[in-house]
């Protein structure tokens, strides 16, 4: 279905492009009557599903952004990246700014047709599951946005993007409209997708997102720990709704045949029909040509305790191409990360990898859940439940003193920093780390001592692009980082 919808798309830039060759062939004497445009292509579903299709491939198509995991840009400051140093220049994160605004301005002409009625022959239901995906994925976009960079251009399908006057919107109204859009895909999508539908949100995953877009709030920088409760309800509605479990065995979590198994949610999608990064990035050399550009920090792989889990999801030794090799021999002696290396060896010695990254699964759900309800009530039976469905699949049901059941005897603080640590190790390398330490203003403590030095409360924010700061002088540099002349 994406390779039919993005074909879609070729042809309606390529009808573009071939509009403007004709013109500077010959003069034009007759008013053009056949150009396709937002405001007269959008009026199908399949039209409408080619926005979605756009707006993910700009983000994860091969080589763009999240596909790499951009380490050196936006992710490089957290603990778990190799390298980091709190060294964050002018130009870092520039890729972030202008991908999510592309993918957002793929969304909004989408919004709009369905807005104005353009899809009048397709029913309402219909057109609402549209809208809903529509709205999901510019929610999450925003979401991503407003913690990279705090207040944001707030750019809608009703915005005049050729105004001079955009600004930066405050923080809270980027999450009014993050809100509003993801409660109406709570009350939109379907329960669940099937057949080639399968890798759309649905109804739980933009639950799930809602419970974290909640959780972001009650910390910093908004501090509003009234929607704690607001994320719990959110989370247990998940967990309440049983449509999503955890896979039982941690071995087999990120296997290829889990893909759309019970744990899974919403993730950027590969497929044999459409395969979009090459394994090397998080294969050492010592492996199928690896290139190692996506490993773990060496003192963060050293503190994850010893069990299941870490040989599940950090790469150890090797055990597929026969070198007899572990990571003490390797170049970093450090462990590198197995989550992404599920596809078979074969594929990887081709450099060609079918295995999708997830976004959202329903083990951030029970987390966030347990989470909110020790914010609100203490380490309650229901709060520890949660986290110890975590614990005891990473543990392999084995008592180990490295990671200790919850329990509720436990103060509120002791859960609560046992569940950052439980994210920090069940997440690893699912785009959450970075912005778990940024709501919960620990960036120092985890920081390697080597380069606590470098820390400024200025690094929980990136640096607004220079281009865009000379292209609208309306637009006003974070703390921190300069501004062009």
């Amino acid at each position: 279905m994406k390779k039919r919808i993005s074909n879609i798309l070729y042809l309606v830039m390529l009808s573009g492009v071939l509009l403007l060759v004709t013109t500077r062939c010959a003069k034009l004497t007759e008013k053009p009557t056949d150009f396709v445009g937002p405001d007269n292509f959008y009026t199908t579903p399949s039209q409408i599903e080619s926005a979605f299709t756009a707006s993910m491939d700009v983000l994860y198509g091969g080589w763009t952004f999240y596909d790499w995991y951009n380490y050196p840009q936006v992710f490089g400051s957290d603990d778990q990246v190799y390298g980091g140093d709190l060294v964050i220049g002018d130009d870092f994160g520039n890729d972030c700014w202008a991908k999510h605004y592309r993918a957002i301005a793929d969304l909004n002409p989408a919004i709009k047709a369905l807005n104005d009625g353009k899809l009048s022959t397709t029913s309402q239901e219909d057109q609402d599951i549209l809208m809903a995906q529509a709205k999901f994925l510019r929610a999450w976009n925003y979401f991503m946005l407003v913690r990279y960079y705090g207040d944001v251009p707030l750019i809608t399908e009703t915005t005049d993007v050729t105004s001079t006057e955009i600004v930066r919107a405050p923080i809270a109204e980027v999450y009014d409209l993050i809100v509003n859009d993801l409660i109406f895909a709570t009350q939109k999508l379907p329960p669940v997708w099937t057949g080639d539908n399968q890798a759309r949100p649905a109804m739980d995953a933009a639950k799930t997102l809602l419970a974290k877009v909640y959780i972001t709030m009650a910390g910093s920088p908004t501090n509003d720990p009234t929607n704690y409760v607001k994320a719990r309800d959110m989370a247990k509605e998940v967990i309440d709704g049983g449509r999503y479990s955890l896979i039982p065995n941690i071995e087999d979590v990120f296997k290829m045949e889990n893909e759309y198994a019970g744990e899974f949610m919403w993730s950027f999608h590969n497929s044999q029909e459409e395969y979009v990064i090459e394994p090397q990035i998080f294969l050492p050399g010592e492996m199928a040509g690896g290139w190692g550009d996506v490993k773990p920090e060496k003192i963060w792989a050293d503190s994850f305790p010893n069990e299941p889990r870490k040989n599940a999801y950090l790469l150890l030794d090797d055990p597929w191409f026969g070198t007899g090799t572990t990571y003490v021999e390797w170049g970093t002696n450090a462990p590198f990360l197995r989550k992404y290396l599920y596809d078979t060896p074969e594929n990887m010695e081709k450099n060609v990898s079918y295995q999708s990254q997830p976004i959202l699964r329903y083990a951030d759900a029970l987390l966030l859940f347990a989470e909110a309800e020790n914010q609100v009530s203490g380490p309650t039976q229901a709060a520890v439940d949660a986290a110890n469905q975590i614990v005891n699949r990473a543990t392999g049901g084995v008592p180990n003193a490295e990671d200790p059941l919850f329990t509720t005897a436990m103060t509120k603080e002791e859960f609560d920093n046992a569940i950052i640590l439980q994210r920090s190790w069940e997440l690893c390398f699912e785009y959450d780390r970075w912005f778990d330490v940024q709501r919960k203003r620990i960036l120092y403590e985890v920081t390697d001592p080597d380069f606590q030095q470098n820390y400024s409360v200025d690094d929980y924010l990136l640096p607004i692009p220079q281009k865009d700061l000379r292209l609208n002088k309306n637009l006003v540099q974070n703390p921190g980082y300069t501004s062009p002349e």
